[in-house]
Formats: C-alpha cells, sequence, structure tokens
C-alpha cells in the first residue's frame, strides 16, 4: 500500500489516462535512495489497467554490457521486429546480439526503439516502466532518450525512476521531472504503526522522512539511540550502514554468497557455479534472505534495494572482491562478460586480459554501443603492458568516446594517447580524432592547427591530403581565407602522388574551395572532381562525404552536384545515419533555399536545427541557425532576428565566422526587405569588415549588391557606384553565373545603362535562385518607370510580384507591388493562405505525404512515430481545410509550397 504520496499518484494516474486517449506522456521521476521510486513505479503498473506493460531496471552488474537493459525492456515486443523498417531492424537485432553484427550509429537503435514501442501501443495502450536509470548502460539510456523525446501522439505513458545527483543521459535532458521529497510526519505514522509516537517524531526528523529509512532504522532502534541528536544525516549512508550491518551477521560463507550474487546478473544457476569454484554452497543465501536482504524467487537472487548490492561490494575486502570475480569469469560463457570480470580481478597489467577487454569494445562499437566501448578500449589500454598496445587501446577509446557524443572525454583519451609518444600512424590516427571534434565541437582555428600539423608529420600523400581537406574545411567556417588558400597549395602539391579516387576527389574539392573562398580561381578544380568516376571509398566515409555536395554549392550552377546531393540525402535517410544529418541538413537546405524550394529549405533547416542541438554539435547548429536566419529574413519573418542572435552568440564563443557572416546577412536583408535600408546600413558595412579582416575575396559572400542599393536610396551615389565597380571585378574573377548576375545588378542599380539589367536577368536564367532573380526584375522595373517606360515596367515587376509572392517574401512583393502601383496598375496578388501559419514541421510532413510516402515511410524518415505524423497531418488539414491526401497534393502542387 502507497502512503503518503496522493499528489504524486494523482500525476501518474492523469499521465496513464492520457496514454488511454492517445496523448503520450514522460515522467521522470528522482529522489535519495529508498525515497520510494520503486514502489511509486509498482503502483502505476498496478493501477494501468488496460494498458501493455514493458518493464526494465538497471543494476550495477550489467552497466557496461551493451543495450542489456534495452533487451529486458523491450523482450516481450521482439515479435514485431519485422514490421520496423529495414535498416532500423537491422540496428536494433545488431544491437541487442539477436541477429548479425552490423556497423550502426549510436542513434540509429533509438529510431529502431521508437518504431518497436510504437508498432507494440498499436494493439492497446502501453505504459513503459524503467526503474533505476541511473544504473542503465549508456547505449540503452541514450536509445530511450531518443524514444522519449518523440512521444507525442501516442498511446504511450513511460515512467522512468532514478536517483537524484546521479550523472546519466536521462537526467541530463529536458524531460519532465517529479522529485520525491519525504513524506510528511503524518505518514511516517501511519508506516510505523505501533511505535511511540515520540520515537516516530525522532525518526522522520533523523531521516527527513525516508520511507526505507524509517523502516530499517524502526528495526535497529539500538542504531538509532547511538546516532547524534541535531539535523538529519546522510540517508543513503545510514541505509547502506544498516544493511551491512545486518550482512556482517550472516555466515562467512552466505556473505561470500551474497557477493557473488552482487556481482553476476543474480541469475541462480550462474552464482551457484561460482559458489561451487569457491568452495561454498549456495544454499546459504537463504540466511539472507531469511534477514531480508534479498528474495529469491523465479530463479533468480533479487536484492531488496540497489544499497544492499553496493553495501555488500563495498564492504567486502578488495581481495575478496578480486576472488570472486575470478569466480565468476571462470563459469561465464560469454566471452565478453568473462573479459569484464577478470578485468576486475587484475592488479598491473594482463596483456591476455587487455586482449579480451579489446575484443569485448570491437564487439561493442559494431552494435553501436559506443560509450561502452570507450569504456573497454580504456580498461584494455590501462591493462597494456607495452607502450605501443596502451597508446592504440587509448586512441580506439577516444574514437569510441567520440562516436558516443563524449567528446571532452574522447579529447582526454586523446591527449592520454599522446603522452605515450606513440608511433607516427598512432599518433596521426589521434590528431585527425582531435581535430574532428575540435571542428564540430570546440574552436575550428584549433582544429586547423590540429590537422594541419598531422600532415606536415604525415608520410602518406593520401591520408595527408584527407587531413589537409578537414583543415580546409575548418578554415571554411572560420572564413580564414590566407589560411585555407596555403592548405590549398599543399594539396595541389600532393595531388600527384595520390592514386587512391576517394581522396584525390576530395583533395580536389577542398582545394578548389580555399581558392574560391580567397578569390584565386578554384572553379574549374571543383567542377572536374565532380565530374569525376564515383568513389567508394568516399561514399563510406560519412564525415568527409559532405565535401561533395558542399563544394558543388560554391559554383551555384543549375546542375552540377544537384542530383548528388539528393542521392546523398536519400542514402543517408535510408541509413538513418543520424548522427551524420545535421551537416547534409545544412547543405541541402542551403541548396534549397537558393531556389524556389524554401519550404523544403526551412523544413530541412528546422530539422537540422533540432538535431544539432541534440546530438550536441554546436558548428552545426550555428550554421542551421545561420541558413534559417537567413532564409526568414527574406520572407520578413521577424524570427530572422533572434535566429541571428543565437548564432551570433554562439559563432562569437566558437570563432565560427561563417555563420556570423550569414547572420550579419541576414539582419541586414530583413531591415532592407521592410523597406528601411538605413537600419540595413550597419549590418551589411559591420559584414563587410568582417570579409576584409579574414581576406575573403569570394564575391558570393560578399552584400556589396545590397550595399550598392543601400547607398543609391541614402543618396551615397559615389560610395554606391565604388562598391558595384569594386564587386565586379571579384565577380568577373570568379566567373560564375550567379555572381555575375548580382554584379550586373549592382551595376544597374547605379549607373545608367539598361544593358547590364539585361545582362543580368541572361546571368540569372543559367541559375535557380528565383529569389535572386526577382530582387532584378524588382530593381529593373523600378529603373523602367523612372526613365518613364511603364508598360515595360510593368513587364518586369509583375513578374517580380508573382515570384516574391509564391516564395512568400512579402516585404519584397510589397515593395514590388508598389513600384507596379506607380505605373499606373494594381498587382494581382496571392491571397495569404492558412498554409502560411504551418509550421517548418508540418511543412516537412505535408510535402512527404504528397509526394506519395505512406504515415511509415514519413515517420522513419523524420525519426518520428507514426501516430506523431497522423497528428501534425491532422493539424494540416485543420489549418488547410482539407479533409484528404488527393486535396493536399493538390493543395499544394497550387499553393506556396511549390512554385
Amino acid at each position: 500500500m502507497l502512503i503518503g504520496r496522493e499528489a504524486e499518484r494523482r500525476v501518474i494516474e492523469q499521465l496513464v489516462a492520457g496514454a488511454r486517449v492517445g496523448t503520450a506522456g514522460v515522467l521522470l521521476v528522482t529522489g535519495e535512495p529508498g525515497i520510494g521510486k520503486t514502489t511509486l513505479l509498482d503502483e502505476a503498473a498496478a493501477t494501468a489497467r488496460g494498458l501493455r506493460i514493458l518493464r526494465a531496471r538497471g543494476t550495477e552488474a550489467e552497466r557496461e554490457l551493451p543495450f542489456g537493459a534495452l533487451l529486458q525492456l523491450l523482450r516481450p515486443a521482439l515479435a514485431g521486429l519485422d514490421r520496423i523498417p529495414g535498416p532500423q531492424q537491422s540496428a536494433l537485432t545488431s544491437a541487442l546480439a539477436l541477429g548479425p553484427a552490423t556497423t550502426a550509429d549510436r542513434f540509429a537503435v533509438g529510431a529502431a526503439t521508437l518504431s518497436l514501442i510504437c508498432r507494440y501501443a498499436e494493439e492497446a495502450p502501453l505504459a513503459l516502466i524503467v526503474d533505476d536509470a541511473h544504473l542503465l548502460d549508456r547505449p540503452s539510456a541514450e536509445a530511450l532518450l531518443f524514444a522519449a523525446r518523440r512521444l507525442v501522439a501516442d498511446p504511450i505513458v513511460l515512467l522512468i525512476a532514478a536517483r537524484a545527483q546521479e550523472q546519466h543521459p536521462l537526467a541530463e535532458a529536458d524531460l519532465p521531472v517529479l522529485h520525491l521529497a519525504g513524506v510528511p510526519l503524518e505518514a511516517a505514522q501511519a508506516i510505523l504503526r505501533g511505535l511511540p509516537s515520540e520515537l516516530v517524531e525522532q525518526l522522520h526528523s533523523t531521516v527527513a522522512g525516508n520511507p526505507l529509512a524509517l523502516l530499517e532504522l524502526a528495526a535497529d532502534q539500538d542504531h538509532l539511540h547511538r546516532m547524534p541528536p541535531g539535523a538529519p544525516l546522510p540517508v543513503p549512508e545510514l541505509i547502506a550502514e544498516a544493511f551491512t550491518t545486518r550482512a556482517n551477521r550472516l555466515s562467512s560463507d552466505a556473505r561470500t554468497a551474497l557477493l557473488v550474487a552482487a556481482l553476476d546478473d543474480s541469475e541462480l544457476g550462474a552464482v551457484a557455479r561460482a559458489c561451487q569454484e569457491l568452495g561454498v554452497d549456495v544454499a546459504t543465501l537463504q540466511e539472507a534472505e531469511t534477514a531480508a536482504l534479498v528474495a529469491i524467487r523465479d530463479g533468480e537472487v533479487q536484492f531488496r534495494h540497489p544499497l544492499v548490492r553496493s553495501a555488500i561490494y563495498a564492504s567486502a575486502a578488495p581481495a575478496e572482491r578480486r576472488t570472486a570475480h575470478r569466480a565468476v569469469a571462470r563459469v561465464t560463457v560469454d566471452a565478453d562478460k568473462r573479459a569484464w570480470h577478470l578485468s576486475e580481478a587484475v592488479l598491473g597489467t594482463d596483456d591476455e586480459v587487455a586482449a579480451g577487454l579489446d575484443a569485448a569494445a570491437e564487439h561493442a562499437a559494431v552494435r553501436g554501443a559506443h560509450a561502452v566501448a570507450a569504456t573497454a578500449y580504456e580498461r584494455a589500454a590501462r591493462l597494456s603492458e607495452g607502450l605501443h598496445d596502451r597508446a592504440v587501446r587509448l586512441v580506439a577509446a577516444g574514437e569510441a568516446a567520440w562516436s558516443a557524443g563524449q567528446a571532452d572525454r574522447a579529447d582526454s583519451l586523446l591527449d592520454d594517447a599522446l603522452a605515450l609518444q606513440p608511433p607516427l600512424q598512432v599518433r596521426i590516427g589521434a590528431q585527425e580524432v582531435r581535430g574532428d571534434i575540435a571542428v564540430k565541437c570546440g574552436s575550428p582555428s584549433r582544429a586547423r592547427d590540429i590537422l594541419a600539423a598531422a600532415a606536415a608529420e604525415c608520410e602518406d600523400p593520401a591520408v595527408a591530403t584527407g587531413l589537409l581537406a578537414d583543415a580546409v574545411g575548418a578554415c571554411l567556417r572560420m572564413c580564414d581565407a590566407a589560411a585555407g588558400l596555403e592548405l590549398a597549395h599543399h594539396i595541389d602539391r600532393l595531388l600527384p602522388g595520390v592514386e587512391r579516387p576517394g581522396p584525390r576527389i576530395m583533395g580536389m574539392l577542398a582545394s578548389g574551395v580555399a581558392k574560391v573562398l580567397a578569390g584565386q580561381g578554384g572553379t574549374s578544380q571543383i567542377r572536374a572532381a565532380v565530374a569525376m568516376a564515383p568513389s567508394v571509398e568516399l561514399d563510406r566515409d560519412r564525415r568527409r562525404q559532405v565535401w561533395m555536395v558542399l563544394a558543388a554549392l560554391f559554383l551555384r550552377e543549375s546542375g552540377t552536384g544537384r542530383g548528388l546531393l539528393q542521392q546523398a540525402m536519400l542514402e543517408r535517410r535510408e541509413q538513418v545515419a543520424l548522427g551524420t544529418l545535421p551537416g547534409l541538413l545544412f547543405v541541402l537546405a542551403r541548396d534549397d533555399a537558393t531556389t524556389d524550394r524554401w519550404t523544403d529549405a526551412m523544413a530541412a533547416y528546422d530539422e537540422g536545427i533540432r538535431l544539432s542541438r541534440e546530438t550536441g554539435q554546436m558548428t552545426e547548429l550555428a550554421m542551421n541557425l545561420a541558413g534559417l536566419a537567413w532564409l526568414s529574413s527574406h520572407q520578413g519573418r521577424a524570427e530572422g532576428q533572434d535566429l541571428a542572435t543565437e548564432c551570433l552568440r554562439i559563432c562569437a564563443e566558437r570563432e565560427i565566422h561563417l555563420g556570423t557572416l550569414w547572420s550579419l546577412f541576414a539582419l541586414g536583408d530583413l531591415e532592407l526587405g521592410r523597406g528601411a535600408p538605413a537600419l540595413a546600413l550597419p549590418q551589411y558595412e559591420r559584414l563587410v569588415d568582417v570579409l576584409a579582416a579574414n581576406g575573403l575575396k569570394d564575391p558570393d559572400l560578399s552584400p556589396a549588391p545590397e550595399l550598392a542599393e543601400v547607398y543609391r536610396r541614402l543618396g551615397r551615389t559615389e560610395d554606391a557606384e565604388r562598391v558595384a565597380q569594386e564587386h565586379t571585378v571579384l565577380a568577373e574573377a570568379k566567373g560564375q553565373p550567379w555572381s555575375l548576375a548580382r554584379a550586373a545588378r549592382a551595376r544597374g542599380v547605379v549607373g545608367d545603362n539598361e544593358q547590364d539589367f539585361r545582362q543580368a536577368l541572361a546571368w540569372h536564367a543559367e541559375t535557380l535562385d528565383v529569389f535572386e532573380a526577382a530582387r532584378t526584375r524588382l530593381a529593373y522595373g523600378a529603373w523602367l518607370r523612372r526613365a518613364r517606360r511603364r508598360v515595360d515596367a510593368r513587364a518586369q515587376l509583375r513578374l517580380a510580384v508573382e515570384a516574391f509572392d509564391a516564395l512568400g517574401a512579402a516585404g519584397w512583393a510589397d515593395q514590388a507591388a508598389t513600384e507596379l502601383k506607380a505605373t499606373g496598375e494594381t498587382a494581382r496578388r496571392r491571397v495569404p493562405s492558412t498554409a502560411d501559419e504551418l509550421t517548418p514541421q508540418e511543412r516537412q510532413i505535408a510535402l512527404l505525404l504528397a509526394d506519395g510516402q505512406s504515415i511509415r515511410e514519413a515517420a522513419a524518415r523524420l525519426f518520428l512515430s507514426p501516430k506523431t505524423v497522423e497528428y501534425h497531418l491532422r493539424k494540416v488539414y485543420a489549418k488547410l481545410g482539407i479533409h484528404s491526401r488527393t486535396e493536399l497534393a493538390e493543395q499544394l502542387k497550387s499553393g506556396p509550397f511549390r512554385t
């Protein structure tokens, strides 16, 4: 019976009731040991009538077993594995060791977990109950967290209990929390009915109402009388001391059997075999059962409370623990578990045990349990006799920790490896990972220095080229044109000696990009690389494949690389490589934003932002924020300013100057689109200063055409002419249509030559950028109106209004409509649609479904549950006033989604 928890029960009852009607609920229950978390979860399970229940409990003994807790939780639902998408099914069966091992992204298992529990909940509402979550193996906790964040409109309630003040993935997330304090005095009196009220008051005051401590100390009143008066004492220590005192009264054999049970998974047969190795009769566990320390049920030794297990282990002498671990290892069939036990039994180094842990680490990494792999590699390193083996394993540990998203831990492990002064190949591997960490989570300048230094040491031209390409990527983010150009020249010197297609293509792309940034050509090199035959080696390199799609954007041509971009994104979706998606989503969105696919771009940026936050990739977060700010500003959305402000803060902290440039561009464009050139001016001029400070000569990063227009509007004619002329020089040096079109428009705005506008439109025809073409038509139409050629002006301005309206660029459409009205014609404007009110996620779902994707296919692609997709689809229908997928397709075909 649950006493003193009426308010807490009501919270959980509401969540269970929500699950019954299809509203998901998640709750993390926290509190100190013994506070009643488990009892509350048991009560929830007992009252969840009509719900299917999946339960799991974390244990210290299985904390390093990859996905052990997830298997425990999902076991009853595994019959539905064949009903989830194929790549997810493969990832989950591999993770749970139920099928062939496949290399899995650490988030793929989370996506598969979400799909499986949603399938399981289709037959009846589902309650997921996870106790002692602070003891879950990290991969299981991360998979559970991934699913928890995406439960919205599903008949699922997820209840998690974890010890307060403990570090674990679920505590570090933003889940709803219910913190349990001690029960009130009235409840304590009900729990200890029959004891004198004065004693109950003393107990209640001493343990601050902790129910388990009340019961334990009430059973040992002599211990209570020996305690000093005053403030409440640390309850966990009190309870653990009580359990230890009780265990010390057992016979020596019973304590040994209890220690063995504390080490292993508590399966009675395994405990019996280990006890036999130690010459101990497992039947002595009956003493512990009589003492209420354990219960033996269904062939398992169940500890009364996790503190019993930890108290037994902590109170044993170190030699006793090592002896027990050796005994358990001798009877353990699973090689990985045996390696973990042997590692606890070793004093000093042991290469044989280290090799066993090495194998365990490899198995964990293949299954996507990278955090466990990192721990195994690290422990193997500490047990290695030779410095070379130790360094190699520390590097492997660092790489695994980085794959697990533990950047600080990875950096520390790699530093330890480098401190051993390992051989060159090992050292290069460590620096490559350190550089990748610095690029995505730290400082691009640090990454540039690390990678360039490693390349200088490297003797293999292909490996050195890859390192230098990564260094160029760092220079791109920090807009260091001079360093990037120097690296490009280094790459060019290496390329004749690079025979493998993958590194060769990557080197050409990186060199070309660096030269474009510095205004030193590079476009022909990019075009040649993109035209080369696809490289299987580069295709398999998830971290570097982005070069193939990023470099093509520097050309801004209508054909080059665009099919490749879509193919790469489709491949990543199919492989559920969520960890690599933020960067690819940014590139996809950037490409869409320079066409008429602004709705697609907004959805991709929005998803990139959400996934970047979830995966802790701050550099990709900044870039996606900058991209969405730029796009929002063109549409005149006020949130563009907030997005740019957040991006500028991140970029200032991490030297991500490219994000700074685009954010400043966004702030300037926002004001110019509102018709406020004076407010736009300081943003553009600050942007020019950043470009100059970093030696950037790529005309595509310059706001010169916008500045020329601002200066002209403000009456600063000489400044406008100067800026337009300087920009023309840079654009002609690059020689690409997009650059040349903007330069020609700038000349047309400040000059008196109609041919400049005609030339600009001709260059626009070779690009897909509808917005820039409309800007030119607006400027050209305004010029024609001032020249009193009203009929000619109307033709250009009508097209500008239509294009801006179709894109949702309301401010620019208004400006074009005003110019058109000045010619004597009223623009036919697009009627504002409720479709404009759709959120980016609703737009994304609508587009996928209109393109023929099923609910389940859309859910798998977006890492959502099918019910969540249905929930958003209902909102889309309501906003658009439609009732079917057919109507949705028609609406999107003719509405603002497609142009």
